[in-house]
């Protein structure tokens, strides 16, 4: 029995699955076209409420924040023409890269409920997020791995009895972002292959003009977008102008039975993606891990010396300090820029059991001023990522620190991160300068924090530059700033004994 309604909800012909409020938006100009077109119903399955994400329209946070994405999610896909959502309530926490570590949060009922939905809406389309493992969020994976797994046990009799009765959809399409094909409406009969999985993909023109609301549906999607307001999402220009492209789908299932492809098997493979192998094999698709891992470029090194005495925490370095030569920070994510507004530099150092870093940043526009010494992605911040053994597959083993120069009280603040220990960080203490056209940040940092003593030190110094008041980010710099910088240690650079 589906507990979590009162009555069983109502079929829908397609349905799709999502980790959090506004997973569906890049889709919703497909599932507008196939209700105006085909008469073709949607519904959406949300895993969480996103309650564990940045607020980029007010303080609230938590269950709070989970209520606020919920409407705006409502709200959102109703100019699809959606009216039914569906939230399976497993919690959202900090941003990772890893499915494995999502399970453990989500715990192993969430399949369960899965089936049920599906067996109870009895969808001939289910709709998911791409399941690969590299720069996506791990929620993003596990909600399409859940799809998939549950796409095959809807239809089998023997799984989850008393779980509704048994249905076997058609077909399985997994969202993919990173495709880049053709534009106009020819792109929605390119016959293109992803160039990772082999697999077909199915384009659905953005530009295809709806009769019913006098615009285009790449229009509609982005009015739909911008009601994302604590996403940020709103501060995207109102108009879309084209050529417009295609939503691309994956076809992973079609007629219930999957669509294959040749196998390319990796060798050498880190551990996050050696898991996601043998998920691949274990569910009988193996192509889907095709070329999943990267070619990882080698990581930045560089000498970590100790300091005679200790560094004064006054945003400067000083004759003695810092020994070793500044680390460039690079491009990594969002808008580029100009040196003269954007750019960076760290020095690091060690005395005793205490870490320093000095971080000097050329910042020409500066961004919000924020309440709390939390979410600092969304407005001027230095981040500070050290994993203390060299070998983390997520950032649930690894110390993580986000840093404002300037908060609404007027000081620095620096909290605790996307780690398995959120919030205050005892001990650490900070020091912020502004100087014309920058600011700089210098951080102490007791070794004891660690969830483990350093014996191979790996780091990455981060940076977030805003130039608006709306708690919205343009761009990000990093010392090793290949794929997402922030959340995967594969990336991170060893810092050596000086």
């Amino acid at each position: 029995m589906l507990d979590a309604w009162a009555v069983p909800p109502p079929h829908v012909d397609v349905l799709f699955v999502g980790a959090h409020p506004d997973d569906e938006y890049q889709s919703l100009s497909t599932f507008g076209q196939w209700r105006e077109r085909d008469g073709l119903t949607t519904g959406v399955v949300t895993v969480t409420r996103g309650e564990g994400g940045g607020n980029a329209a007010g303080p609230e946070k938590g269950a709070a924040l989970g209520r606020i994405r919920e409407a705006e999610e409502r709200k959102a896909v109703a100019h699809a023409g959606i009216d039914q959502v569906f939230y399976l309530d497993r919690p959202d926490f900090w941003y990772t890269l890893s499915a494995p570590l999502t399970a453990r949060a989500w715990g192993p009922g969430t399949l369960r409920r899965l089936v049920e939905v599906i067996r109870s809406t009895r969808p001939s389309t289910v709709v998911t997020m791409d399941p690969r493992p590299f720069g996506n969020h791990g929620g993003h994976q596990l909600a399409a791995r859940l799809a998939v797994e549950a796409f095959r046990l809807a239809a089998d009799p023997a799984a989850f009895p008393g779980a509704g009765s048994p249905w076997r959809a058609s077909r399985l399409l997994t969202q993919n972002w990173g495709l880049r094909g053709p534009v106009g409406p020819g792109c929605a009969t390119a016959g293109l292959r992803d160039p990772a999985t082999g697999l077909p993909q199915l384009g659905v023109w953005e530009g295809a003009w709806s009769p019913v609301h006098h615009t285009t549906w790449a229009q509609r999607e982005r009015d739909a977008e911008r009601v994302y307001r604590t996403q940020g999402f709103a501060a995207r220009p109102a108009k879309v102008a084209g050529p417009f492209g295609c939503d691309w789908f994956s076809v992973v299932f079609d007629g219930g039975r999957p669509v294959t492809a040749p196998v390319a098997e990796q060798a050498g493979l880190r551990p996050l993606y050696a898991e996601f192998r043998d998920w691949a094999h274990a569910v009988g698709l193996p192509w889907l891990a095709d070329r999943a891992q990267p070619d990882y470029p080698p990581p930045p090194a560089a000498m970590l010396p100790v300091a005679r005495r200790a560094p004064v925490l006054d945003g400067a370095a000083s004759p003695g300090e810092y020994a070793a030569p500044a680390l460039r920070l690079t491009h990594w994510e969002g808008e580029r820029c100009a040196a003269a507004d954007c750019a960076a530099t760290a020095r690091l150092t060690r005395h005793g059991d205490d870490l320093y870093v000095l971080v000097e940043v050329t910042d020409d526009a500066r961004g919000a001023a924020l309440e709390k010494c939390e979410r600092h992605w969304r407005t001027d911040a230095v981040e500070i990522a050290l994993d203390p053994r060299g070998d983390s597959d997520d950032t649930s083993t690894t110390f993580k620190l986000g840093v404002l120069p300037y908060t609404a009280r007027g000081g620095p603040c620096a909290a605790r991160d996307a780690d398995a220990r959120q919030g205050p960080a005892p001990g650490v203490r900070v020091a912020s300068a502004s100087r014309p056209g920058g600011y700089a940040v210098e951080v102490r940092i007791p070794l004891a924090l660690l969830p483990a003593r350093p014996t191979v030190l790996r780091a990455n110094i981060l940076v977030y530059d805003s130039d608006t008041k709306d708690r919205t980010g343009q761009t990000r710099l990093a010392w090793s700033p290949f794929g997402s910088a922030q959340a995967d240690p594969y990336v991170w650079g060893r810092l050596g004994r000086g």
